[in-house]
């Protein structure tokens, strides 16, 4: 089955039951080593986060951050793909890369008003195909528009924390 077919029967199937486009997603952290974290996510996939050994980790396996990065151009290439699809524009190559500028002292608390997580991303992506570059410009802006992760950085998101003491 095509992506875009699989996108229609999607976009028909959520606009004759909404209540179906809700989705929760999970993710279980376990720390298991002075900075290594297995992970399983709700699909049983599982993964390892590690700091590198200047932060006193193992390198065992990317950062938080790095994955934070991969999540937002992994969701990028996605997005593009889809959304090119229901715009009928064609796309032969799809490339994102993406660097971040974080500032250190916000997470071990050194310096008045430094906060711990980004304070500049860039993304470039290059696409390639036959189609003009302004059709390439129109799909950029829509993309900018429904990429999920990239609101998720832009946006602040409600969170709520609980507690819960091991006995």
């Amino acid at each position: 089955m095509s992506l875009t077919t699989v996108v229609q029967a999607t976009k028909t199937a959520l606009l004759a039951d909404p209540d179906q486009a809700k989705a929760t997603f999970e993710a279980h952290n376990n720390l298991v080593g002075p900075t290594e974290v297995a992970v399983k996510v709700g699909s049983g996939h599982t993964l390892t986060v590690d700091e590198p050994e200047a932060l006193g980790g193992a390198n065992a396996a990317a950062n938080r951050v790095e994955y934070a990065l991969a999540a937002l151009g992994s969701c990028q290439a996605v997005t593009y793909r889809v959304w090119a699809a229901q715009l009928g524009i064609k796309l032969d190559k799809v490339e994102i890369g993406i660097d971040g500028d974080i500032d250190l002292r916000g997470f071990f608390d050194i310096g008045d008003g430094i906060r711990p997580d980004f304070n500049a991303v860039r993304i470039r992506v290059s696409l390639s195909g036959p189609e003009s570059d302004g059709r390439y410009k129109e799909l950029a802006a829509v993309v900018d528009a429904h990429c999920p992760v990239l609101d998720l950085f832009r946006n602040v998101v409600s969170v709520q924390r609980e507690l819960v003491s091991a006995a």
